[in-house]
């Protein structure tokens, strides 16, 4: 094997392992959240309401809701990647697998700083699971297409996707609290931090390095990649 196709198996095989390993320590995050019982983050909310409507668990209910948003990716002509498919399975799995092993806490002084925890773990598995450029997940897809389609800004885009989500999974049930605020104010910086921490060179030296996908929504001046597990 020649020295330059040995570096692009191991750049690949590097990527490969960051997507894995973040998208199963994202569903480990999401759990942890459950756990905390301070409230889920915006589609946590959502997936934990249908959870409880449905009697599924949430990580099937979380599989689910990411194949019926994929599909909503085809009129608006999005292209998934690798990481995209592999985020609607793995994610789910994870998070009920963790779920199946992790007891419930009750004490108010465990349950915070396992909040705290699951919103660091959840930024630290975005960065990785982001960083190793195999397309975004299936609702990140979802509001680009959708600021594609409309002409609005990701901001306001997101902004109006997320009211809804967590406004239709609190009706349904789903837990919303001190989490769901700590962690629309700390992923976005936790993101940005894991995202260059975790950042994988180009093969070509000749290109610039980059750790977002460019089908993510970094090209909106109004709104800086942060935010963006899931």
């Amino acid at each position: 094997m020649s020295g330059s196709s040995h570096t692009t198996t191991s750049h690949l095989f590097r990527r490969l392992t960051q997507l894995y390993i973040g998208l199963a320590l994202y569903g480990v995050s999401s759990a942890v959240l459950v756990r905390a019982n301070l409230g889920l983050e915006p589609w946590g909310v959502l997936h934990q309401g249908l959870a409880e409507r449905t009697g599924l668990a949430i990580g099937v209910v979380s599989i689910i809701v990411g194949a019926l948003v994929l599909l909503l990716w085809i009129p608006m002509r999005q292209r998934p990647g690798l990481g995209t498919v592999s985020n609607v399975v793995v994610i789910g799995l994870a998070m009920d697998s963790t779920l199946a092993l992790m007891p419930e806490v009750h004490s108010l002084g465990a349950r915070i700083p396992l909040m705290i925890g699951g919103i660091v773990l959840n930024g630290l598995a975005g960065g990785l699971y982001i960083a190793a450029r195999f397309g975004p997940g299936p609702r990140d897809g979802l509001m680009t297409g959708m600021h594609k389609v409309t002409g609005r800004s990701i901001r306001l885009v997101r902004t109006c996707i997320e009211i809804v989500v967590v406004a239709t999974g609190f009706l349904l049930g789903g837990t919303l609290g001190a989490g769901t605020v700590a962690y629309a104010l700390s992923i976005g910086p936790l993101s940005q931090y894991f995202l260059r921490l975790f950042a994988v060179p180009e093969t070509n030296p000749g290109r610039q390095t980059a750790a977002v996908p460019e089908s993510e929504p970094v090209a909106d001046p109004e709104q800086p990649r942060a935010i963006l597990p899931r």
